[in-house]
Parts: C-alpha cells; sequence; structure tokens
C-alpha cells in the first residue's frame, strides 16, 4: 500500500512539474512583439533573403486568454496619397506587402501552434500554422516548417526574429 501511495504522490509531482515548465515558457511568450528580421531560405539552393526587405515593420501579440494577433509589413511599400485614385495595381502591391492574421494559440514551451480564425489570405482561415520557438535574452526566434511559397511555387523555409516591446 506505501509503494502504492509513493507511485501516486510522484506522477503527481511529475504532473505538477510539467504544468508548471508550460506555465513558465507561456509567460516567456505572453505580450508584445516588434518584428526584427523575417528571412526566406530557399531549400533547393540554401539562398537567403530578407523576404519583407532589410527593415520589415510589424507586431505581434500573445495574450494570456490564449488569442494571438499579427501584422507584418514590408519596408518599402507604395504611398498612395488619394484612396479614391488606386489602381488595382496599387492594390495588388499593398495586399502583396502584407500579412495579417489572428486566432487562438497553443505553445508547449518549443512548439507554437496557431489555428488561424482571421487573416488577410482568407486561404489560411481555419489552418494551423506551427512554429517552433526559442528565446535568448528579449528575443524571440520563430522557425516554420518547409513549405511551398504561395508567390512563387517555390519550397522555402521562413525564420522570424521579433524582440518584446518594453
Amino acid at each position: 500500500m506505501t509503494s502504492m501511495k509513493s507511485i501516486s504522490l510522484l506522477m503527481g509531482l511529475i504532473l505538477v512539474l510539467s504544468m508548471s515548465a508550460a506555465a513558465l515558457a507561456a509567460d516567456e511568450l505572453y505580450g508584445t512583439w516588434k518584428l526584427v528580421s523575417w528571412k526566406r531560405t530557399l531549400v533547393s539552393t540554401g539562398e537567403t533573403t530578407d523576404y519583407f526587405g532589410a527593415s520589415p515593420k510589424g507586431y505581434l501579440i500573445y495574450g494570456r486568454d490564449g488569442y494571438t494577433v499579427c501584422v507584418m509589413f514590408r519596408d518599402k511599400r507604395p504611398n498612395i496619397p488619394d484612396g479614391s485614385k488606386m489602381t488595382e495595381k496599387d492594390r495588388a502591391e499593398l495586399y502583396n506587402t502584407l500579412i495579417a492574421y489572428g486566432g487562438t494559440y497553443t505553445f508547449d514551451g518549443k512548439t507554437l501552434k496557431i489555428k488561424v480564425d482571421m487573416s488577410w489570405n482568407e486561404s489560411w482561415n481555419g489552418t494551423v500554422q506551427v512554429r517552433t520557438v526559442k528565446f535568448e535574452g528579449n528575443k524571440m526566434f520563430q522557425s516554420a516548417e518547409p513549405i511551398v511559397g504561395s508567390l512563387d511555387g517555390k519550397l522555402r523555409k521562413l525564420d522570424t526574429i521579433w524582440e518584446r516591446v518594453k
């Protein structure tokens, strides 16, 4: 009987510790992050480029309620002073230099899963975006598994660096 109590106690302790580790990891994720870098690496060649330019802009917010919102912009976007005179080409260029989405997320300390509820690209709605995450100081590094790009049809890997907003 004593060994059963010991096993139960040990299992309970392991459960509490694993839950505490996940809670600590989530604490590191919560908050607002500013985009520092977004790199695209072509799998076939290893060529890496700044996907949205050398100075992309964007914010990423992870709430304690399990919701996230992200918006990212290319560093050089067209400035159309009079929206009533915007051409279809102007609209396409603005669309192609922006990413925005929101939804719910789970995070286990290493893997982030975002269920996209709304997006600038309707084809993302209902998908689950998976990112590997690591933290170094006030920076967060996110990597996505290689996928075929919708704009160029090439297999590529995307890596972002975010800096905590203080």
